[in-house]
């Protein structure tokens, strides 16, 4: 499909679901602001996609992102919030800058992306091993697993955090114009 059938396939879908998709958000949202960002970010979302064929059930696939979005957005609230919650109990003299503040739940909300991903044992190990600093013999004896288990389940993070990295850092290929 050339680009200019692409944005004309996408223009149609706004034209024709843009209102609709909002006023779905807003309700499940209770609030007007966020549900017009995650509508917008949906078409955006659509835009940034590979060309595919024509849809069939176009609700049920922006329906599908805007639930991925708003996923996002509470995972990112909640994260936020955990964080706060965390700067709280330490005294004020030990707080962070603002731009401090900023990086580190960027990077919280970086991290809980990628290993979102990750199957809840595999994920357990991880953690285990790289923020707890537990041996993988250590590692075992906590989750009742094998060290084998260990060394297949650091094998998959590893392979699955290099290849979200991959996915998140390398630029996407540009769509051509005619």
């Amino acid at each position: 499909m050339s680009s200019s059938a692409d944005t004309q396939t996408v223009d149609s879908l706004y034209r024709e679901h843009h209102g609709w998709l909002n006023g779905w958000l807003r309700t499940r949202l209770g609030c007007s602001e966020v549900a017009a960002d995650l509508a917008q970010d949906t078409f955006v979302r659509v835009l940034r996609a590979e060309p595919a064929a024509p849809l069939h059930q176009p609700r049920q696939f922006l329906l599908t992102i805007a639930k991925g979005l708003s996923v996002d957005l509470f995972r990112r609230r909640s994260l936020e919030r955990q964080y706060l919650e965390a700067l709280a109990e330490l005294p004020q003299t030990h707080w962070p800058s603002e731009e401090q503040r900023a990086v580190a739940l960027e990077t919280l909300i970086g991290l809980d992306a990628m290993l979102a991903g990750l199957g809840t044992k595999v994920r357990e190990t991880f953690l285990l091993s790289q923020f707890e600093g537990l041996t993988y013999p250590q590692i075992a004896k906590v989750l009742n697993i094998s060290v084998r288990s260990v060394n297949n389940y650091m094998a998959k993070a590893m392979e699955h955090c290099c290849l979200y990295r991959l996915e998140h850092s390398c630029p996407k290929p540009s769509r051509k114009t005619s």
